[in-house]
């Protein structure tokens, strides 16, 4: 596993230096094309750029860039690549400016900012992108049984079950759950994962079977019990996580600080307020509006087959609960029979024959919701946030769901952090409200942008949309 983890370091210090590289090489032929009186020899950039992949090193290295991280999409990949690529690239320029021979006149002539800011921004793209083919092909060979973090899981309870399961199902984690330590002798489940011994023998397990990380799932533990298994762990120098008790229904940011020396948690609310909520409305109205302008066509269309399929209303009109769960009509096209809940309201499943030919390729493709636009430019909805219930079933949800009334803390959305992490349809809604926590608590008009971005590219291939 070192050996595996040193050779992806040194695969992606290799790959952002070719990347940087390649940037300013392409941004001085792209400065060639558009200025033809410009330099023509790359070799006169070459000082500036041994500057800039020195920062670069240094930068990623000091925020840890370096260390072996879990795969992440193309979009994170970039933005969080972003950001140490400025620093960097401020730093070099910083440099240059400063070492600079003033009679050489190297940077007002010979680096215009049309080239300089083409290697911030090629850099930026080439790195993001190394970054997200490496990762692609370290999982690759995690998933050939290279590189994987051998793990243990502590707690045979519902507790460890949860962890195994989420461990095993979560694609291009590189985790292989090697077995349980039992700590509870009543009724262990244990889901096709041996059980290799109990506390006691925590050092001779990780040892044993080679173990690179354990996760402590004992929510129910004393806090004696719990330092005495973290106690056994660190004996053998392996990765520790524990699963909390009351902080597992609770999505808020965590951060250790100190009050003169003596160390605090410190739980961080970022709801919406002020010029944040503000934005957001901004950031729904420009693009609903803009929205409904191109779409109208296809809306339009859409409307036609609907009525031509069956008798009936075009749009289905449904109450909802929205922000301080105050109910709203929330529209969609409609995608049933108009006596599809004679019976009374019941959940959608995927052969539901309630719906029509034309409702079931809708909501496949989740075009049914497209008339939500207009409750977002109403106010009613936001572009992105939890999704709205039925108010019979929110007073289901809210008898037994820790924090379930904190989703209406925040307007309910067209899309959300839970549908696009596969949790739609007739999924867990124990899960999905801690999605959604998470959201509210975690907002920024750059994660808005990240969803609905996951949304569109999902149209297709999202197997819970029916």
């Amino acid at each position: 596993m070192k050996r595996t983890r040193f050779i992806f370091q040194v695969a992606t210090l290799f790959g952002d230096l070719t990347a940087a590289t390649l940037a300013v090489f392409v941004a001085h032929r792209l400065q060639r094309a558009l200025r033809p009186g410009s330099v023509d020899r790359f070799l006169v950039y070459l000082p500036y750029l041994l500057v800039l992949l020195a920062a670069i090193v240094l930068v990623f290295f000091f925020t840890k860039r370096y260390h072996r991280r879990r795969p992440e999409s193309l979009i994170d990949s970039i933005s969080v690549t972003a950001w140490a690529v400025t620093v960097a690239w401020l730093m070099s320029l910083t440099a240059v400016y400063f070492f600079a021979n003033q009679e050489s006149n190297l940077l007002s002539r010979q680096m215009p900012r049309g080239f300089v800011l083409g290697v911030w921004a090629l850099t930026i793209l080439f790195i993001g992108v190394s970054r997200y083919v490496l990762a692609r092909v370290f999982m690759f060979f995690q998933s050939h049984g290279y590189g994987r973090d051998r793990v243990l899981v502590v707690g045979t309870g519902d507790v460890g079950r949860m962890l195994v399961q989420k461990l095993e199902s979560t694609s291009g984690v590189g985790h292989e759950v090697i077995g349980f330590v039992e700590t509870n002798s009543d009724n262990p489940t244990m889901v096709g994962v041996p059980v290799l011994g109990r506390p006691a023998d925590l050092p001779k397990v990780i040892e044993e079977y080679a173990v690179d990380e354990v996760v402590i799932g004992v929510p129910e533990a004393s806090h004696r019990q719990l330092v005495n298994l973290i106690a056994l762990c660190e004996r053998e120098k392996v990765s520790i996580k524990v699963f909390p008790d009351v902080f597992q229904i609770m999505a808020t940011e965590v951060r250790v600080s100190d009050l003169a020396g003596l160390p605090l948690l410190t739980i961080r609310d970022v709801a919406l307020r002020g010029w944040r909520l503000s934005l957001k409305r901004i950031f729904d109205l420009v693009f609903s509006v803009l929205g409904l302008i191109f779409l109208s066509p296809l809306m339009l269309l859409i409307a036609l087959l609907v009525k031509l399929e069956s008798p009936g209303p075009v749009f289905y009109i449904q109450e909802r609960m929205g922000l301080d769960a105050r109910p709203f009509p929330m529209l969609k096209f409609r995608s049933m029979r108009t006596d599809a809940e004679q019976t009374g309201p019941g959940w959608t499943t995927e052969n539901d024959p309630r719906k029509t030919r034309l409702g079931s390729l809708l909501r496949k493709i989740s075009i049914d919701e497209l008339p939500q636009l207009i409750n977002v430019v109403r106010g009613d909805m936001s572009l992105v946030g939890p999704r709205p219930e039925r108010p019979v079933y929110v007073e289901q949800f809210r008898q037994y769901i820790p924090r379930y009334m904190d989703r209406h803390r925040e307007k309910a959305g067209m899309t959300g952090w839970a549908q696009i992490n596969g949790l739609r349809g007739d999924t867990s809604i124990v899960e999905r409200t801690k999605y959604d926590l998470w959201y509210i608590e975690n907002w920024s008009i750059w994660l808005d942008f990240k969803i609905c971005f996951r949304t569109i590219l999902s149209m297709f291939g999202d197997r819970n949309a029916y």
